[in-house]
């Protein structure tokens, strides 16, 4: 049978915790089956709640004692939890507890990977290590002592008394349970410093299985830049004497912030530039600068309660784009940042899973770590900033620090902060954390008499639980360009407030052509009239990189949509602007590499059924390979010159001006590939002396018919070294033709280095089955078959894997009657096992029912 029917938990019913904590003390004595907890907490009441009901969360223990003030005591256990009768005063909580860290594939609490122990605690973890108040808004400071034969003992704060054995912790910042953390093993360190502006003197290590040594180097420096931007934008400095990072093998997500131990799936901090390409580099670069900021928005002002998660992370997430912007092009980090939006979180707002960036109700909080709470909630502080300026978004940002350092707070403190500190009233700005969906903003326009003047009306669909919608407040970055392509009217925002709102611009001396939403300014869908005329026109002249790109990306897809729906060939307007637009030496080679690139099967899917129709993805798939087809034959010289001339000749080095050269020219070679059956991307494989070279020869042999043997060797070169192993899982799949995707994922799953229990090889292959979109949804239905059988598999084990990976299906009303039969009788089949977990019950069921 199934869980017990799940509670759904309420914003609305939010109430404060009883008591409060003055101290945690926790003793670890590590055993891999037999790890027993004992902790000493003192309690007193909380004058600020009702309710003084003692209730302690605890899952999957055993407890062996309990002792209020040195007293014996007997609980009355409960599923999810213990209750005590405690004093009217404050008291002493003491209790031991046994836990099996060896059965814990779920990888949430205390758990082991490959011999070492590990924590991962947020969002509810901790409740699994000891009986606790295991909420955000219960904060305290906690001493660990950890007792085992492990070369290497860590916790949170700063290094106290080691011995034979044990080692002790103690972290004076007041801190959520969530963000408690233990590491134990036989690890090396990368050691270094970092001296803070104060001048105080920190000591950083990043904490590695033996042999991983080497790849370390990179994350150091990352971190050590992170540490000095924090100090020089925010003017947060760090506050322990040590920050520890820790690399696990074994982890659900990217990486955990906890409080001076930072934990780490290795495949987000281990780099070399023989193993990890640019792309990898730079997502290390972003992520360790996230956990590192969230020092301050996370860990010194934290959520108040689960529905605030957009507060730490929304905000972090913002801070962390900053920083890739400065350390790596402003303008293509936009447009990454817009593309992956659109990808994940557009198609979140669109679909079955919709919700608002703060949500009002959650069933399992494992399932609202999403596009929506992370990106759109980026996305909101963006806003936020353009609409009240720099100058004001920093003062602001300083008044939160100093109000609200050491709270739990809430989004009504976030914006009150920006309300007194700038006057302005933010009650419909608000509305963007409590209403689900992407906005539409349909523009016209017309000219007379020297004014141009833009009409706006704004509109949001209906979503899940939200029928209707009020008006938002939308910034609308504008500028004007004349007839000959110079800027006459430069950048400014338009603040729209109203369903209905226009603006004009006198002083005119000729029509204009408006770039609208520069930078793409808010998280809308634009919806204006246009032709390839003036698209193939911005996409020449506009002064806006993002809408630059935005109009070659235009000017694609309308041409692939006339192509799948109407028969058309390549579109010769959008052919000639992009081999321009590639040609153009003075444009950034990275920003090249990106507009070269097409629109995505996604969102040519999501095109065709915003205007009514039903995609098709094997449709879709021919029309993009047509059109890659074409615009090889129409650059194949450009396309070699290209190639010869981003040729990095330096040695390897993962910034900016390498990785643009290289993105350019390995854009070039998969368009001579399509000609030369993989000659020279067979020549790259052969020499290449860094993972980025090497990996893009073989994705364009793959491509061209002709990788059997350079995915041999591939796994004979990289069989040790089980990241790389796992970019060999991940292409073969996302590479295959889509007549073989899933059968190419399934005989996978049989290879003797597959292994579900480890989640980054679980989505190299089942993962990279749904992202090869035309494959998963193969008519014959077998990739949602194959999915689903593994899902099934997983779910016993790590819930939490498994019910995001379910969102492969939340798109299955779009497509034909067939296909939704298939993916319907695969979600029934999950829903119908005994025992499913209640993160893949919650996940599944919401999307069955949208």
């Amino acid at each position: 049978m199934k869980d017990a029917a799940p509670q759904t938990i309420f914003l609305k019913d939010y109430t404060p915790f009883g008591f409060e904590i003055d101290m945690v003390h926790l003793t670890f004595r590590l055993h891999p089956e037999r790890t027993r907890v004992i902790s000493r907490i003192a309690f007193r009441s909380n004058p600020n709640a009702k309710d003084a009901d003692f209730f302690l969360h605890g899952e999957e223990l055993t407890l062996i004692w309990a002792k209020v003030d040195g007293a014996d005591v007997t609980p009355r256990m409960e599923d999810n939890g213990l209750r005590c009768a405690v004093p009217d005063r404050s008291f002493i909580w003491e209790a031991e507890v046994e836990i099996n860290p060896g059965a814990n594939t779920a990888l949430e609490g205390l758990y082991m990977s490959n011999g070492m122990y590990c924590t991962q605690c947020e969002a509810e973890g901790f409740r699994k290590i000891t009986y606790y108040p295991d909420r955000p808004d219960v904060m305290a400071p906690f001493e660990v002592r950890i007792e085992g034969d492990e070369k290497v003992l860590l916790s949170n704060g700063n290094p106290g008394t080691t011995g034979d054995g044990f080692a002790e912790w103690h972290d004076p910042w007041p801190k959520p349970a969530y963000l408690f953390a233990l590491v134990a093993g036989d690890l090396v360190n990368h050691p270094d410093r970092f001296e803070t502006k104060s001048g105080r003197d920190v000591e950083l290590n990043i904490w590695v299985r033996p042999g991983d040594e080497g790849k370390c180097a990179f994350g150091m420096e990352a971190l050590k830049a992170s540490m000095r931007w924090d100090e020089d934008v925010y003017g947060r400095e760090y506050d322990l004497d040590i920050f520890n990072i820790v690399a696990v093998d074994d982890f659900n997500m990217g990486a955990m912030e906890n409080k001076g131990l930072n934990i780490f799936n290795s495949s987000c901090v281990l780099a070399s530039p023989e193993t990890s390409t640019d792309g990898n580099f730079e997502r290390i670069e972003a992520i360790i600068a996230h956990e590192y900021f969230h020092n301050w928005t996370g860990n010194r002002i934290t959520c108040r309660d689960w529905f605030q998660l957009c507060l730490k992370e929304g905000l972090t997430v913002f801070r962390d784009a900053q920083f890739t912007s400065v350390m790596r092009s402003e303008p293509v980090k936009r447009i990454g940042d817009v593309i992956d939006l659109r990808a994940r979180q557009f198609r979140e707002d669109n679909g079955p899973l919709a919700h608002p960036v703060r949500p009002e109700s959650f069933v399992e909080i494992n399932n609202f770590y999403t596009a929506t709470v992370y990106e759109k909630g980026a996305e909101l502080i963006r806003m936020l900033k353009t609409l009240v300026g720099d100058a004001a978004y920093s003062k602001a940002v300083d008044l939160y620090f100093e109000r609200h350092d050491g709270d739990a707070a809430t989004i009504e403190d976030w914006l009150k902060v920006f309300e007194d500190a700038t006057g302005r009233d933010l009650t419909q700005f608000k509305r963007w954390y409590e209403q689900a969906g992407t906005p539409r903003v349909n523009v016209s326009e017309e000219y007379q008499d020297g004014t141009f003047t833009l009409h706006f009306e704004q509109s949001t669909p209906p979503t899940p639980g939200q029928d209707v919608k009020d008006t938002r407040v939308i910034p609308i970055a504008v500028g004007l360009l004349s007839p000959n392509g110079d800027e006459v009217v430069p950048t400014q925002v338009l603040e729209m407030t109203g369903a209905k709102q226009s603006f004009a611009f006198d002083g005119l001396a000729s029509r204009p052509v408006p770039s609208i939403l520069r930078g793409f300014s808010a998280p809308v869908i634009l919806e204006r009239e246009s032709d390839n005329a003036e698209r193939a026109f911005l996409f020449a002249h506009d002064t806006d990189p993002f809408n630059k790109w935005e109009a070659g990306r235009a000017l694609a897809r309308d041409g692939l949509l006339a192509m799948i729906r109407d028969g058309a060939g390549p579109d010769d307007a959008y052919l000639d602007a992009i081999e321009a637009v590639a040609r153009d030496d003075s444009l950034d080679p990275a920003f090249r590499a990106l507009a070269m690139g097409l629109p995505s099967q996604e969102d040519l899917a999501q095109s065709l059924y915003e205007a009514g129709g039903t995609p098709d993805p094997q449709a879709i798939w021919d029309a993009l390979e047509t059109l890659k087809q074409a615009q090889a034959q129409k650059m194949q010289d450009l396309a070699t010159r290209l190639y010869a001339q981003y040729q990095v000749d330096a040695p390897y080095a993962p910034n900016a001006e390498q990785s643009g050269a290289r993105a350019l020219a390995n854009a070039a070679l998969g368009l001579i590939s399509r000609l030369d059956g993989g000659a020279l991307a067979q020549k790259q494989y052969d020499t290449a002396d860094n993972m980025t070279q090497q990996l893009a020869g073989l994705s364009c042999l793959l491509k061209a018919g002709n990788g059997d043997a350079a995915v041999a060797l591939f796994y004979e070169q990289w069989k040790e070294d089980r990241l790389v192993i796992d970019k060999w899982f991940s292409l073969q799949v996302i590479m295959a033709d889509p007549d073989k995707a899933a059968q190419t994922a399934q005989t996978l799953t049989k290879h003797p280095d597959f292994t579900m229990k480890n989640p980054n090889r679980f989505r190299a292959t089942l993962g990279a089955l749904a992202m090869n979109t035309a494959g998963f949804h193969h008519a014959s239905g077998e990739g949602y078959k194959v999915l689903a059988d593994w899902l099934i598999k997983l779910d016993p084990l790590n819930p939490q894997t498994t019910a995001r990976m379910c969102s492969a299906f939340e798109t299955w009303r779009r497509f034909d009657a067939a296909r939704q039969a298939k993916i319907a009788a695969e979600l029934d089949r999950i829903l119908a096992q005994p025992n499913l977990s209640r993160d893949t019950t919650e996940m599944v069921t919401r999307i069955r029912g949208g």
